[in-house]
């Protein structure tokens, strides 16, 4: 066995035997147990929320009702998948019901037709020339609808049958969102690019 697989296998029996301790222990009700858990996993899941969320005041108070439900369901992880996805998973829900309950997204659009007519492949241009933080800005000046339905299918990859059972919605209107609100993000980039090459 090549020496390289081998330090590969033996760092990924470590990590996974120390992920299932933490869950076990935090099952168990171990004292540290839930704040180390917390220390671990805050920035990723922290980062999820902060791109579902308009500030950080809100990211942080579904950051917390979300640790909230992982410790009370944690003894439900069937260690089925991914624990770190499990985890994400719930942080995306709670932001997702934060919309529901406290936002009425917009579904309609005043974009015009011609902006419709713009190709996927450009956008995906556009986005690639943008830093992680210039794009966490953008996503928070656009409408609420238009956020959301960016976050779940082009950054969380959920498909659109997936979208239309969680903001109940029909699939239909899932895509037609989706193509609305990739034309809204790509004026906005175009806009932000000019703005940086005439400054």
């Amino acid at each position: 066995m090549p020496v390289n697989l081998f330090i590969f296998r033996q760092t990924s029996l470590k990590k996974l035997n120390e992920i299932n301790t933490i869950i076990n222990d935090c099952k168990a009700n171990k004292n540290g147990a839930y704040e180390f858990l917390y220390k671990k996993h805050y920035r990723v899941l922290y980062g999820i929320a902060l791109r579902y969320c308009r500030t950080t005041f809100e990211a942080e108070d579904v950051l917390q009702e979300s640790f909230i439900k992982i410790f009370h369901n944690i003894h439900t992880y069937k260690h089925e998948g991914s624990f770190e996805g499990w985890l994400k998973r719930i942080v995306q829900l709670t932001a997702i019901n934060h919309y529901k309950s406290n936002i009425k997204y917009n579904l309609n659009s005043d974009l015009t037709i011609d902006e419709y007519k713009l190709q996927d492949e450009s956008f995906e241009m556009l986005f690639d020339t943008l830093e992680t933080k210039e794009i966490l800005i953008i996503l928070n000046s656009m409408p609420e609808g238009y956020k959301i339905i960016i976050n779940l299918f082009c950054i969380d990859g959920y498909s659109h049958k997936e979208i239309a059972e969680t903001l109940n919605i029909s699939v239909g209107t899932s895509k037609s969102q989706l193509f609305k609100a990739k034309a809204y993000l790509k004026r906005t980039i175009e806009t932000e690019l000019k703005t940086q090459i005439y400054a």
